[in-house]
């Protein structure tokens, strides 16, 4: 069963969905599912505020676009008894891949936006 429903708020740096009918946890937990089977890892943080990120940082910065690094943050709370809402926002802007860096990390945060669609 999908929790996903609606968009509240998206940008070029972040946006937010609202969940119904699960908990904050639960909805946590799904995002990091989702996120772990697209290879994205923890970074930091506990479930609900925690950091993921793909890809190698000293890559990024050795071969610039040639590799790719991702990095975002996802925080989920609780609205009220029924539903949730979950922001995630990029940490990383892609700037040690130059223009062509910048332009992978936005393609990447629209590409999350419609895979967290189908929570």
């Amino acid at each position: 069963m999908t929790h996903f429903k609606s968009v509240q708020f998206s940008d070029n740096n972040r946006f937010e969905h609202i969940y119904e009918n699960a908990t904050a946890e639960e909805i946590g937990t799904a995002i990091e599912k989702a996120l772990s089977q697209d290879r994205y890892i923890i970074k930091s943080g506990n479930l609900g505020d925690r950091n993921y990120t793909k890809g190698n940082r000293v890559l990024r910065l050795m071969l610039g676009a040639f590799y790719k690094y991702f990095e975002f943050n996802v925080d989920v709370k609780e609205q009220d008894d029924k539903t949730v809402m979950a922001a995630i926002r990029k940490t990383s802007t892609g700037m040690s891949g130059g223009l062509i860096g910048v332009n992978q990390v936005k393609k990447e945060l629209k590409r999350l936006e419609t895979v967290l669609q189908n929570i």
